[in-house]
């Protein structure tokens, strides 16, 4: 186990460790990390030790495929599914396990970025883009205990500042082709002992395709997005850490008309986002390391407006929070950490024909506490306590617990969780202007999970299978106002993963999800596939060229009302030419077989389409 001191370092050097890159510590032995992960502790743990489901999307991985939006990575993990009224830019839904996003906490660069003028809070994911992304976790199953209120069915965390190596440098990125698509960005990097600083420009725009399957006109998307983010170590004891987050898009869209089921081509209709967010905060690290400490405090600020409909308006939120986290070493293998957050939300709803201007708001506190043990050579348990004190409903309390167990001889892992959650109404169900209720309690839910990984080859090979399940009760719907509702939504399936490091120049990672999801009333969720496919190769058949591919399929998914939605097989794929280590030039192409399909009833879907572009990197 490291040293007390060498953790604190870990802590220090959080975002870079998530790259899971070998590690020295100097003036001891070497200590070679495995892959590192945040979310499933908030703290850093060896993903081997961790006993809920984490899948992590990393720094190779995203320049191997070079995609232009964030979600777009997570459309091959398994347990995740997408779904988009239109090509990018739509307002599309994503699900963890069956379970839609408003049940899933979304963080970027550790800043909440869910809407809390939606009609339930939620991330708008298609505003995203990729430009200096360096991780992405997502852990799944109900985390409350950790996290609070959405945190359902999981977590994505973004992260911007990965592991950077000392000095200068510059990154220029661009890209064009189908669509009238064009897209770039630029990176700064600088970093020495003490500081890590990334600050990243993205742009993109495409002149889309008709989101109307019906339609001829072209729908567009618009987004300019400008972020921060740096650590600076005083000394082992002290640090501080900030970043920021702006983005300004537009995306049109078409929509269903009056009395009509099918959308049709809406000339005017745009949705407008203009996001504004930040975070700071100091490590305070005491008694050699063992008393770790975390404070930080965010702020978030949304205006976004739809025009060109017959439901036009403008809606302003914003989210204040505060956060303390500390942790104490009682010895080499228990660890107690827990803290305390305060949040508070507002939103502006716009005057309507029979309602005033609404200005509301709401806040929610909550504690928590949780012990880490090792109280026998590879295997970790957790378990953590929550309790939340909401402005309107009052308190609810939540638990957590996991389980992870090495059997080293033959390089078999079992691991699980079990954990409760909640989702706070949202102001619009409590205060808005259509059925709101004040009187509403929050969403709760059960789940667990369990699990197999088995390594083989010397880790080249490495496999799982996990079991989940999880159930939603006192559920918030709409009738004649938004109210609870009788009944249970459950979900349940099969996660199965594989990466394999075939040879030094071919890398192959599979994922199988069958999920079964229904509502109260025992109809299935809908734009939930049954079954989902996803293949991820890469070839690297000479020293300076890089051949990748994807595969995902879709088979059996129902739309709203339970209409049959077609199977689908997308094939991607990308040839990169590196000129020189820090250079590269490609060609990659989407939906190579040319399906013809819909995620969304009504809805198209790109084509067939090819981008080409290039990356640098340069010192001055």
């Amino acid at each position: 186990m490291p040293s007390r001191r060498y953790r604190t370092r870990l802590l220090l050097s959080a975002s870079a460790l998530l790259t899971g890159l070998s590690a020295t510590m100097a003036g001891a032995e070497d200590y070679v990390l495995e892959k590192l992960v945040i979310t499933p502790n908030r703290t850093p743990a060896e993903a081997s030790t961790v006993g809920s489901t984490v899948n992590v999307v990393g720094r190779e991985e995203i320049e191997e495929q070079s995609l232009p939006l964030a979600v777009e990575y997570l459309d091959l993990l398994p347990g995740v599914s997408l779904s988009s009224p239109g090509g990018v830019g739509a307002e599309g839904s994503l699900s963890i396990r069956g379970a839609p996003r408003r049940y899933v906490k979304t963080l970027y660069n550790g800043i909440d970025i869910s809407d809390p003028t939606s009609p339930q809070v939620q991330t708008s994911y298609q505003y995203l883009l990729s430009g200096g992304l360096q991780s992405i976790e997502v852990l799944k199953g109900s985390q409350s205990t950790l996290y609070g209120s959405d945190a359902i069915a999981g977590v994505i965390s973004l992260s911007t500042l990965g592991d950077i190596e000392p000095g200068i440098a510059h990154i220029i990125q661009g890209e064009g082709g189908s669509h009238g698509t064009v897209g770039g960005s630029y990176g700064f990097r600088a970093a020495n002992e003490q500081s890590k600083l990334s600050i990243n420009a993205t742009g993109y725009r495409t002149d889309g395709i008709s989101a109307a399957a019906s339609g001829t006109e072209r729908d567009g998307y618009e987004n300019v997005t400008f972020d921060v983010n740096a650590e600076h170590a005083f000394s082992d004891v002290f640090s501080v850490f900030g970043s920021a987050l702006y983005i300004d898009a537009e995306a049109e869209f078409d929509n269903q008309g009056f009395g009509t089921i099918l959308p049709s081509d809406n000339l005017t209709a745009t949705n407008h986002s203009k996001q504004l967010a930040g975070r700071a905060g100091f490590n305070l690290d005491l008694m050699d390391g063992r008393f770790r400490n975390t404070v930080s405090v965010q702020a978030f600020d949304l205006e976004r407006s739809i025009t060109g409909t017959a439901f036009d308006g403008s809606y302003d939120g914003r989210r204040y929070k505060a956060d303390y986290l500390g942790a104490f070493d009682i010895n080499e293998w228990l660890t107690v950490q827990g803290g305390a957050d305060y949040e508070r939300q507002s939103a502006v709803f716009p005057a309507g024909m029979f309602n005033p201007q609404i200005d509301s708001d709401f806040w929610i506190a909550g504690v928590w506490g949780e012990a880490i043990a090792t109280p026998v050579e590879n295997l970790t348990l957790t378990a953590g306590l929550r309790q939340d004190e909401h402005s309107e409903f009052g308190g609810h309390t939540t638990y957590r617990a996991t389980a992870s167990y090495l059997i080293e001889a033959t390089g078999t892992r079992l691991h699980g969780s079990v954990g409760t959650g909640f989702r706070a109404p949202s102001l619009n169900e409590l205060f808005g202007p259509f059925g709101a209720n004040p009187n509403l309690r929050p969403e709760t839910s059960f789940g667990f999970d369990i699990g197999v990984e088995q390594r083989f080859w010397n880790d080249r090979a490495i496999a799982d299978i996990t079991y989940f399940q999880l159930e939603i009760d006192d559920l918030i719907g709409y009738t004649t106002q938004y109210d609870q509702i009788p009944g249970t939504s459950r979900m349940r399936g099969v996660e199965a993963s594989l990466s394999y490091a075939a040879t030094d120049w071919f890398d192959l990672t599979g994922a199988y999800t069958y999920t079964h999801s229904v509502d109260q009333n025992d109809a299935r969720l809908p734009r939930v596939p049954r079954h989902e496919i996803g293949l991820v190769a890469s070839v690297r058949p000479a020293e300076k060229w890089t051949i990748s591919a994807s595969a995902k399929a879709a088979i059996d998914t129902v739309d709203t009302g339970n209409f049959k939605l077609d199977d689908y097989l997308l094939v991607n794929a990308k040839v990169a030419y590196k000129p020189t280590e820090d250079t590269e030039l490609y060609v990659r192409a989407e939906n190579l077989l040319g399906q013809d399909y819909q995620t969304v009833r009504g809805y198209n879907t790109p084509g067939f389409s090819v981008f080409a572009g290039f990356q640098a990197k340069f010192a001055p």
